[in-house]
Parts: C-alpha cells; sequence; structure tokens
C-alpha cells in the first residue's frame, strides 16, 4: 500500500523541504550506485547475486453474492499478519510474499506461501460472512460505489487524492470533475466522470518484482519492458467494467485514466500512470533523475530519517505508477528491484505463479543476451505491442525483434515460452517446475482461454447477468484448476 503518512494538509514549506531532501537523496542513491566507497565514506554497497522474486496480490473482499464487501479494516484486525495490508477501497486487500532467491524450488516455495496466506484469508472472511477473490475488475462493481466513504482509513489515501486533485485543477482548471474514463470496447464506448482517484479502486492487480544487481538492471528493465506486452495477454482477466464490455485487460486504461484523467490531457501533464519516455540507456538512476525533473511532489511529509534511508525518495517514488517500476530497498541493505504491474490478479494461485514463472523466465533469456534485444525493437513499437495486447489479448498483432509480424499467440507457443524456458533453466530453478509451471501458460495459449476470455464466452452462452458471471467465476476459483481447464456450464 505504499509508506503511511502522518498529514492531511500540506504547505509551500513542506513542499520546499521535501523538495531539497528528494535531490539530496536522489544524488546519493546515484554515489551508491556508482559504487566508489573508497572515495565516498556514505557509499553502501549494493546486493549482488542471484535474482530474487517475489509478488504483491491485490484482492477483493465480496459478499456471499459476489458484491464488494467493505469491511477491510475489521478483517485486517482478525486476519492479524503483516504480510496482508489495505488497499485503496475498504473492500481490497494486498497480500505479500516474503523475497525467494530464483533458484532451485522457489516457484514451488512461492506457491506454497501464497496458498498458506491464502488460505488463512479465506477461513478469516468467511467468518465475517465474507468472502475473497482474485480477478482484475470485478464485474458486479458499481461506479456509485467508489465513492471516498469507501476510502481505506489511511492518511496516505486521503492526502493523495487531495493533492492529485489539486495538480489537475492547475493543469486544467477548465475540466471539472478532471477525472473520468474515455474506455472504447468491443461493443462500444464508455464514457464516465468521476470526482475523485477512486476509480483506481476499480482494479486489482499480481504485481511481481524481481531484484536484481545494479550491474544488470538496465538490461533487465528493458527486458521487463519487452515482455510488458506478451505478459499483460497472458494473464488477461478485465474485459467487463460498469457492465460494458471494454479491453481483454480494461484495467490498463482505467488504472492510466483514474488518476491521469481521460484523453486529451493538459499538454503540460505527465502522466503518472504511464509505459514510460524510452528505454533505459545506462543505468535506472535516469528514472530516478526523470522523477526528481518531471514529476511534482504531491505528498510532501516531512521524514525525519537520515537521508541513508532514501525515504523521501522511496515515497516519492511510491506516487509515480510506471507499469514497470524500479524500486530501491535499504532493509536490510541497499538493493533494486523492477515491479512489473502490468498482470491482472487471478484467476487462480497456480495461473498466477504461472505468469511470474514466465516473467522469471523470459527476463533473463533477454536480459542475459550478448546483444540486447532492445536495439532490435524500438521504444515506440515495444509500447505499441503492449497496448494492442491489452485491448486485444492473446490475439493481439505484434511486431517483434528483427521485424517480425503476426499474432501474439503464435510467438508466444513458437518463440517466447520456450525462451521464458531457456531462461528459468539458466536461473537453475527446478526442471519439473518449470515444466508444471510453463505447462499451464502452453495450454493456456493453445486453447486460447484466459480470465477475460472464459468471462466473455461465459456471458455469450448465458447474457449479460454480471452478479451470475461473479459468481460462477467464483465458484472456479475456490475449486483451484488452473483456467485453462474451467468450463462454461
Amino acid at each position: 500500500m505504499g509508506q503511511e503518512i502522518t498529514c492531511l494538509r500540506f504547505g509551500t514549506a513542506d513542499f520546499a523541504q521535501f523538495a531539497a531532501r528528494l535531490q539530496q537523496e536522489t544524488k546519493l542513491l546515484e554515489r551508491w550506485l556508482a559504487g566508489a566507497p573508497g572515495l565516498d565514506p556514505a557509499c553502501q554497497p549494493f546486493a549482488q547475486g542471484s535474482p530474487v522474486g517475489g509478488f504483491e496480490l491485490e484482492a477483493w473482499l465480496v459478499t456471499p453474492q459476489g458484491d464488494p464487501a467493505p469491511i477491510n479494516s475489521a478483517y485486517l484486525e482478525a486476519v492479524n499478519n503483516p504480510l496482508v495490508v489495505p488497499e485503496l477501497a475498504r473492500f481490497n486487500i494486498e497480500i505479500n510474499s516474503r523475497p525467494q532467491v530464483l533458484v532451485g524450488s522457489a516457484l514451488r516455495q512461492l506457491q506454497q506461501e501464497l496458498a498458506q496466506t491464502w488460505d488463512h484469508c479465506c477461513r478469516v472472511a468467511e467468518q465475517l460472512q465474507a468472502g475473497l477473490m482474485t480477478i482484475g475488475i470485478l464485474p458486479t462493481l458499481q461506479q456509485q460505489q467508489l465513492t471516498l466513504e469507501m476510502i481505506s482509513p489511511r492518511k496516505r489515501y486521503l492526502a493523495l487524492n487531495e493533492q492529485i486533485l489539486n495538480l489537475h485543477r492547475r493543469e486544467q482548471p477548465s475540466r471539472i470533475p478532471p477525472l473520468g474514463l474515455d474506455i472504447e470496447g468491443p461493443a462500444g464506448r464508455l464514457r464516465v466522470t468521476h470526482p475523485n482517484v477512486m476509480l483506481e479502486a476499480a482494479t486489482t492487480s499480481f504485481q511481481i518484482h524481481l531484484q536484481v544487481a545494479p550491474h544488470q538492471a538496465a538490461r533487465y528493465f528493458n527486458a521487463s519492458l519487452l515482455v510488458s506486452a506478451p505478459l499483460v495477454a497472458l494473464a488477461a482477466n478485465s474485459p467487463y467494467l460498469f457492465g460494458h464490455d471494454l479491453w481483454a485487460e480494461t484495467r490498463i486504461p482505467v488504472f492510466e485514466q483514474a488518476l491521469d484523467g481521460p484523453p486529451p490531457l493538459a499538454p503540460t501533464h505527465q502522466p503518472r500512470v504511464t509505459f514510460g519516455q524510452g528505454y533505459v540507456q545506462e543505468s535506472l538512476m535516469e528514472l530516478f533523475w526523470e522523477n526528481l525533473r518531471c514529476y511534482p511532489v504531491v505528498l510532501p511529509q516531512r521524514l525525519a530519517s537520515p537521508p541513508t534511508e532514501l525515504a523521501h525518495l522511496r515515497l516519492h517514488n511510491g506516487t509515480i505508477w510506471r507499469w514497470n517500476r524500479p524500486l530501491v530497498g535499504v532493509d536490510p541493505y541497499p538493493h533494486l528491484r523492477i515491479e512489473q504491474r502490468v498482470a491482472a490478479a487471478g484467476p487462480t494461485l497456480p495461473d498466477m505463479i504461472a505468469n511470474a514463472a514466465f516473467y522469471f523466465g523470459l527476463v533473463q533469456a533477454l536480459g542475459s543476451r550478448p546483444l540486447p534485444p532492445e536495439q532490435e525493437l524500438s521504444f515506440a513499437q515495444c509500447r505499441a505491442n503492449f497496448y494492442a495486447a491489452a485491448r486485444f489479448g492473446l490475439e493481439a498483432p505484434i511486431t517483434w525483434l528483427k521485424g517480425w509480424q503476426g499474432s501474439l499467440r503464435q510467438l508466444l507457443l513458437e518463440e517466447l515460452i520456450p525462451l521464458a524456458e531457456e531462461g528459468l533453466a539458466q536461473l537453475n530453478l527446478s526442471s519439473q517446475d518449470i515444466q508444471e509451471y510453463l505447462g499451464i501458460l502452453r495450454a493456456r495459449v493453445e486453447l486460447g482461454q484466459n480470465g477475460a476470455t472464459w468471462q466473455r464466452c461465459y456471458v455469450a452462452r448465458h447474457g449479460k447477468d454480471m452478479q451470475q458471471l461473479t459468481c460462477a467465476y467464483w465458484e472456479r476459483q475456490r475449486q483451484g484448476q488452473p483456467v485453462h481447464t474451467w468450463d462454461l456450464d
């Protein structure tokens, strides 16, 4: 959920002090990453060694009928687990994993830990006459449920809402309210306005984390950008919003427009939810300097921690939601992570761990090639691939390395899943686990059934009843079998 803060209102002095600390910490991080301990006594060694994986899973609290259940305060108190925390809305929570070195049985261990936490979370929900679901967008959600009364009781969220609105008012005073949605789908268009940032709460994701050594970070970050298109299509699980059939992964335009507003944006507005402006050239420091130069501070909380904790830098970075986001941690030692944010939550635990396995393997394979693959695909095309995949899913037309063109489904079967297998083998992960998790993906692609296509096929057969769809989805999710095995009866 990001760092909590203690203030709701900020003055000019708060912004000035925060900006000074942000610049100081950005310069300090640059020195750290330059790695000159003999010249700079403040320089800290960054984590090296094997890649480390983890995730954050956002989930929905629902009533027995499949409607949002705004009970996360009581629920989290009953769960009493530091790995389970609030999300923006009272009907959402987030489950975090412990990091795993990506070697041996790490994939199996990630699933076992998640299954243990998930089972406990589901039992607690049942005790509160509720349930827990993982799906990108809950089909039963209504716009009138996305009010500030439904915001989780955290100062961070309330302050973020006010500051984001203030930013828009300064940039586009004629657009009131400044937020809303304008999304074109296969059967029509959804246009709505909204008075606050709560549209963001319509989306939940499975965010995959990859810790890498600084000397690898630029290459692996660019590989993560390349992987975004196939991953968002594989994991697509959000076709419906407010009863409208929109994109295969509608969560992508919803999250972007929930915080930045529908197009057209003000000429001066730098989108805070973005695919980015280009590949990294030398170092992830380029992105942290971009944070400082291009993004106005929105949470200028005065923090008493020393500069070496990088608290202001991390807080500011947490208010910029790149689909591939660089993260820096300091506990228990300084380290860099790539947060891949494009995958939807759900449908089942094996599906999500399979998605993570694909991501880890393909990033490893692409990031360790002698010739950087980003040299074979322009950033503009990489970005176009991403939005095409989010919109059309597995059937998206795509342009790949060296000008290859075809369907994403074909590319996954012929090249990307085998390449992910090579990458996972390079990491010395269990061959049995590699075959099991990539086998789930291969079957999903061969049958053409991910969460989004199952939902659409179910509606085509049974009619557009979002309550019925949600309950049918939830029933199959609780059985725990991967989505490619789900029937439509």
